[in-house]
């Protein structure tokens, strides 16, 4: 990244499926990361374009809503609403957050069906497919549940491994059985129409290999996929509920949802910007595009997602990053709704500060695809240790101190000493280290950074004890007070809801980015009224998510 203040940048994050509650394993790894860094791009003053939809169509909405006696119409409508309050309540800031069932989606969608059939990447084939005749209806995807053909793994579903991460086509699970009813389906023959992923390897493998800016160890086992093979992609479904294929031959079939919710991506940025006066297109192919994601999808975000662009010969820019992060356990174990070892959104914020989720989770998440763990003890140490003990301890203290010793009036500095000196150059370089770190996605390692500034600003107040009227007291407080400002400007895309409870208290804009190294609050300045911004978590509350867990 260049530091040209009318940078574009496009940020996706992969498309929560309209069909149950976010819990805290999609915010680690797919939502929060990006709106971190979103935020830190506005602060920096580049056009942002931050999006998301709900993800719409497919079998196990058409299951849930059946069960639930309402219209996949209405089952969507239900959770796109509860989604997009969930994400505000945590401060995910979308500039636009829509829907794949949109008419844009859906024209988009037709759009690259039909190119990518002129021009021969796609083609249509009679197959054998899984039918229920208990339940009288084709079996597609989630209404089949088998063995992995890959890895063994049993209980999945009939077009991916959870285990392994492996995609695969209709027909390949092993043992199959109907989802519905459970009894073994017989097979039928059905008119699909199939992606040539297979001939475009030689172009993915080139797209891989020269974009530099792709997580190395996940381009490594892409590459391999290649290598062992790429299989043609059935795209179509006999479901009810999707994108209706544009051709009169394939009258109710419809795109697999792999097919369609991805260029989601491209229909909402686009509509978007177009609504907001600019032209949607050009700025995607103009800008630095992000689609953030977790590793169960990188099969999804590697190969369809690029092939499909790469097909109709880049008129839709490829992504430039395609951050990817692991999977988030639970106390050690992964997250099961259905055996209540599971922590939802919606509850944890019913129970704690937003900001403590956001802090924590970008604390343990680093930029890999290893998986992290989130273990109430921590969460309990890293709050009480870090956010309240560190960073909230000199936010308080220097603030407090102002008002008590000058009556919250900034003083007027006198010829600093090396302390003093040595301090006002950690303030005026502070930002571009942790800047230099959230652009290169390591939001784990800014954090840390900003912690030990904060460390830093502790020494410094308690070396100089501004408290005892030593000479010198007015370098302290000045530089402490400005200190608050570039603390309250770095943490400001992690914990934004605090940063702007601090901003009223020290009774200013906390300004852009590239100003946080500069001590603005000036002498004669009254600041407003200081607050503990950051409560300690008592025992007992952790005592009691480790009981309802164990229940």
């Amino acid at each position: 990244m260049n530091g040209k203040l009318n940078k574009k940048i496009t940020i996706t994050a992969a498309l929560p499926y309209a069909n149950g509650e976010i819990h805290l394993g999609h915010i680690t790894s797919t939502y929060l990361p990006p709106d971190i860094f979103a935020r830190y791009s506005r602060s920096k003053g580049y056009d942002v374009a931050f999006t998301c939809a709900s993800d719409d169509f497919g079998t196990p909405i058409l299951i849930e809503a059946e069960k639930a006696k309402k219209t996949p119409e209405e089952h969507v409508a239900f959770w796109n609403k509860r989604d997009y309050e969930d994400f505000t309540a945590l401060g995910i800031s979308f500039d636009f957050f829509y829907k794949t069932s949109s008419k844009e989606n859906i024209k988009l969608v037709q759009y690259f069906f039909t190119k990518l059939y002129e021009k021969g990447h796609i083609y249509k084939q009679n197959i054998i497919q899984q039918y229920c005749e208990f339940d009288r209806k084709f079996l597609p995807d989630r209404y089949i549940i088998g063995t992995c053909p890959y890895c063994g793994a049993e209980k999945q579903y009939s077009d991916g491994c959870e285990n392994c991460g492996r995609a695969f086509t209709q027909g390949e699970i092993k043992n199959p059985k109907c989802a519905i009813c459970g009894r073994t389906p017989v097979q039928k023959t059905s008119l699909h129409y199939f992606f040539k992923l297979s001939s475009l390897a030689s172009k993915l493998k080139n797209w891989l290999t020269s974009n530099e800016r792709l997580q190395s160890e996940v381009k490594n086992y892409v590459l391999k996929w290649i290598e062992d093979g790429l299989r043609d992609w059935d795209i179509t479904r006999d479901i009810s509920w999707g994108v209706p294929i544009p051709l009169e031959e394939a009258k109710g079939k419809v795109f697999y949802g792999w097919f369609d919710n991805h260029l989601c991506y491209i229909s909402t940025t686009i509509f978007h910007l177009d609504n907001t006066g600019r032209n949607g297109k050009e700025f995607w192919n103009s800008s630095e595009i992000y689609h953030y994601i977790g590793k169960d999808i990188i099969y999804h975000h590697y190969l369809f997602l690029p092939a499909m662009r790469l097909g109709l010969q880049e008129e839709y820019k490829l992504p430039d990053y395609i951050p990817t992060r692991g999977h988030l356990l639970l106390q050690g174990k992964k997250f099961s709704k259905s055996r209540g070892w599971y922590i939802g959104l919606k509850e944890f914020l019913a129970k704690f500060p937003p900001d403590y989720l956001r802090f924590y989770l970008t604390r343990i998440t680093p930029y890999d695809q290893s998986d992290i763990n989130f273990d109430w003890d921590d969460f309990d140490a890293k709050i009480n240790n870090e956010l309240v003990a560190n960073i909230g301890n000199f936010l308080y203290r220097a603030l407090s101190l102002l008002q008590s010793k000058a009556g919250g009036i900034v003083p007027e500095p006198t010829k600093f000493d090396d302390a003093d000196t040595k301090f006002a150059e950690k303030i005026k370089s502070i930002a571009s280290i942790v800047g230099r770190q959230i652009e290169q996605n390591e939001l784990d390692k800014a954090l840390k950074s900003i912690l030990e500034f904060s460390s830093s600003c502790n020494e410094y107040f308690q070396h100089k004890a501004p408290w005892k009227q030593n000479v010198g007291n007015e370098n302290c407080l000045y530089l402490a007070i400005n200190a608050a400002r570039t603390l309250g400007i770095l943490l400001s895309p992690y914990i934004p809801f605090s940063t702007q409870k601090l901003a009223k208290q020290l009774n200013v804009e906390l300004g852009k980015w590239d100003s946080a190294g500069e001590l603005t609050i000036k002498p004669k300045y009254e600041i407003g009224k200081p607050e503990i911004l950051f409560k300690k978590i008592e025992k007992e509350q952790i005592q009691e998510q480790k009981a309802k867990l164990k229940s």
